[in-house]
C-alpha cells in the first residue's frame, strides 16, 4: 500500500491499463483487417512493394486515425479509473482527495476535483482531434470543402 518504490507502480498500472490496452489492440486488429483488404493495398502488393513497407507505411498509417481517437478517450476514462485506483492502493492524488471529500461531505472540494477531471477529459478530446488531423492530413479542422 502506498508508494514505496518502483515496484509499487506495477499493480496500479496494470489495473488502469488492462481494459484500455485490450480494447486498443482489438481496434488496431479490426482496422488493419479492414484496410488490408482495400484496393490500394492489393495494388501495392501487385507492384512488388515489400510486405513490411505496405503494412507500416500504408496500412498502419491509415489505421491509426480511429486508434488515436479511442486512445485519448480511454485516457480520459483512465483518469476516472485513477480515482478508484488511488483509493484502493492508498496513493495520494486528486482521486483520493475526491473520495476523502465525498466522505466528509466537503461540497466545494468535490466540485473542484470533478471540475479538474472534466477539464482534463475535454483537453484529451481536443488533443485527440488535433492528433487525428496530424496523423491523417485528409482530416482538417475548420475547413468545409
Amino acid at each position: 500500500m502506498g508508494i514505496t518504490g518502483p515496484t509499487s507502480y506495477i499493480l496500479p498500472a496494470l489495473t488502469l491499463s488492462t481494459w484500455s490496452l485490450a480494447s486498443i489492440m482489438r481496434l488496431v486488429r479490426t482496422s488493419m483487417i479492414q484496410i488490408l483488404s482495400q484496393d490500394y493495398i492489393r495494388t501495392a502488393r501487385a507492384m512488388g512493394i515489400p510486405e513490411r513497407t505496405i503494412i507500416f507505411k500504408y496500412a498502419l498509417k491509415n489505421a491509426l486515425v480511429p486508434v488515436v481517437t479511442i486512445s485519448m478517450v480511454n485516457l480520459g476514462i483512465m483518469l476516472i479509473g485513477a480515482v478508484f485506483a488511488e483509493t484502493i492502493f492508498t496513493w495520494p492524488g486528486i482521486g483520493s482527495y475526491l473520495v476523502d471529500s465525498i466522505h466528509s461531505l466537503d461540497y466545494p472540494s468535490i466540485r473542484g476535483a470533478i471540475l479538474i477531471l472534466a477539464v482534463a477529459f475535454v483537453f484529451l478530446n481536443i488533443l485527440a482531434e488535433s492528433l487525428c488531423a496530424f496523423v491523417d492530413p485528409r482530416v482538417r479542422m475548420g475547413r468545409n470543402e
